[in-house]
């Protein structure tokens, strides 16, 4: 009789949901472990990875979980990296129907974190590093905790986590349910499964170890430079491929190199933001990119479906670390091939390691041809990445250039798409194409004409406010200004007939003297007024000019001859001699000494 999720006593809406996606018959860790779980119970389970855990504790967690209050969720799932923690939360909502569920971890900013706890999260995912940070700022409490799930606890352990797993542990509730997940259930996962689970249901799925058996393994003997020709060959062979390297920066320099190979390759480690290393493994698994090249943080905990090669780039630290390495190949029944790169230096130390991880393959030279023999099938056809991706890729994380920012086009002639949400106009204004034809078809604003119009009765008033006779003030004759309306002026206020100063004796003649009360005069201009002191043209027309009225008053002094000689020329000496207000200048000083000597 075959085993049904409705037979294991899961509810009636979460066997639907599964059904919707050709889900209908558990997994083998399903059907030992979801019972006992849904009784209430601790589970201990040992199964490899892809063999459907996350269905095994998820849908007893969705099935039972209370609801919970905001910054307080009921319960609990710690995973070792971002890609499981993210994994399993897309695996959740799936059938969660109503229950909350959201995911913590770092590489991300707080903001949609923290706006989904004070909302209140009955299911929370989460990396042991960022749940700690929200704890020590406050905003999440695990006090109210009473079901608690350790996915790949053996690659936490690895990791280091443990001290902060038992630190998380210590602050949920006592009572709580606890089901522990793991490849392998030796050393500390055994030591935590002492010290926090309370006599466990003990479960095991499969061998201790992945069997890599299934897949081909070949060990070429390269050399340093050989090593990224023969990948790029490797994988238009056999892909969708991953391949390993030991350092970060070798992982982006493979990559970079493969793509000048035309191979489409992405990279993937722990340095990397997690919005790219999200969006490479989402084209990974898209058909999008061929290889994913990745250090050993894809080695564990990332289910990728149908992956047809794996290449060691860089040699493993370990058999284990080989093992898990190897079996993201040859998975469900399929076909695989595993290749490791082997340099002269390391061949003593692969052979070690061969014996630990129970292979006896011969070190050969490179043969791609034969490879094929061993592959699952046809290459899967390379999808095109869709026009938003490529600016995405080129632009950043907003997928906007400095033509997206700014507007116009480009130097090539293609233009950008203004009519879009996300077109940013000039200076940076951010808005809509909705908010641009309600700006340009706002009734309240003045249009150009009326604007020019107000623009020139706004000086017609000042003109207005500001004019004044200079005739009634000071004697003077009118004359057309730009304060005075009744000479003819454009349309900017300003007389058609130039403002004439003069330049010679007879214009300096024939302007009269100013009163003393200086005639009205317009708001801003009492500059001149501050004190009786001539200005400074004033002084320099007084030193300039002679004769009039401008030089007496200048000099203080009388028609009559002076004492030194008498005459016109003598009384023209004498004015242009003179300093301003009458004070004689130290050449007229001299002058008149001499002459009185």
């Amino acid at each position: 009789m075959t085993t049904t999720f409705a037979s294991l006593g899961v509810p009636s809406d979460i066997v639907d949901a599964l059904a919707a996606r050709d889900i209908t018959e558990p997994f083998e860790i399903q059907v030992a472990t979801i019972k006992d779980s849904l009784d209430g119970r601790d589970v201990l389970g040992r199964a490899p990875t892809g063999s459907g855990k996350t269905l095994a504790f998820g849908i007893p967690l969705v099935a039972s979980v209370e609801v919970a209050h905001p910054k307080a969720p009921k319960a609990l799932i710690l995973a070792p990296t971002r890609e499981l923690a993210d994994q399993i939360s897309k695996e959740l909502r799936t059938f969660a129907g109503r229950v909350r569920v959201s995911v913590v971890y770092g590489g991300v900013g707080y903001g949609p974190q923290l706006k989904d706890l004070r909302r209140g999260v009955d299911i929370l995912v989460a990396c042991p590093g960022r749940l700690e940070d929200l704890i020590e700022r406050g905003d999440v409490s695990l006090s109210d905790v009473n079901k608690v799930v350790l996915d790949e606890a053996d690659r936490m352990a690895d990791m280091g986590f443990m001290p902060a797993v038992r630190r998380l542990l210590d602050k949920c509730d006592r009572n709580r349910q606890t089901l522990l997940f793991s490849a392998t259930l030796d050393g500390d996962v055994a030591k935590l499964t002492r010290d926090y689970q309370n006599n466990p249901v003990k479960h095991e799925i499969g061998e201790a170890t992945p069997d890599i058996t299934v897949a081909h393994h070949a060990f070429w003997k390269t050399s340093q430079d050989e090593r990224t020709q023969l990948t790029a060959d490797i994988v238009n062979a056999a892909w969708p491929t991953i391949v390993f390297c030991r350092t970060r920066h070798g992982s982006d320099r493979l990559a970079k190199r493969l793509v000048k190979l035309g191979v489409k390759a992405v990279a993937i480690h722990g340095g990397r933001s997690q919005g790219q290393r999200t969006r490479a493994l989402d084209e990974f698994t898209g058909n999008q990119a061929q290889v994913l090249v990745a250090t050993d943080v894809a080695a564990r905990g990332i289910h990728v479906d149908a992956v047809a090669s794996v290449v060691h780039f860089d040699p493993p630290a370990d058999h284990k670390d080989y093992v898990h390495r190897s079996g993201r190949t040859a998975r469900a029944g399929l076909g695989g091939v595993v290749v490791s790169f082997v340099q002269g230096a390391q061949l003593k130390d692969m052979r070690k390691l061969q014996n630990k991880a129970g292979l006896d393959e011969p070190f050969t030279e490179p043969n791609v041809n034969a490879l094929l023999e061993h592959t699952p099938g046809k290459p899967p056809e390379l999808v095109a990445k869709s026009p938003a991706q490529r600016r995405q890729e080129k632009y950043g994380d907003n997928g906007q250039g400095r033509q997206g920012r700014q507007g116009g086009s480009g130097r090539n002639g293609r233009r950008d798409d203004r009519g879009s949400n996300n077109y940013r106009g000039p200076k940076n204004k951010s808005h809509s194409r909705n908010d641009r034809d309600e700006r340009s078809t706002r009734d309240d604003r003045p249009s150009r004409d009326d604007r020019t119009a107000s623009s020139n009765s706004g000086r017609s008033e000042r003109s207005t406010r500001y004019e004044r006779s200079d005739s009634q003030a000071s004697g003077r004759p009118e004359r057309s200004s730009r304060y005075d309306r009744d000479g003819q002026s454009d349309s900017r206020g300003r007389s058609e007939q130039p403002r004439r100063y003069g330049r010679n004796e007879s214009s300096n003649a024939s302007r009269p003297e100013r009163s003393a009360s200086g005639g009205q005069r317009p708001e801003g201009r009492e500059r001149s007024e501050r004190s009786d002191r001539p200005t400074r043209g004033d002084r320099n027309r007084s030193d300039r000019y002679d004769g009039g009225e401008r030089g007496k008053r200048s000099t203080g002094s009388s028609s009559r001859p002076s004492s030194s000689g008498g005459g016109k020329n003598s009384n023209r000496t004498a004015n242009q001699s003179s300093g301003p207000g009458g004070r004689p200048n130290r050449k007229a000083r001299r002058s008149h000494m001499q002459s009185n000597d």
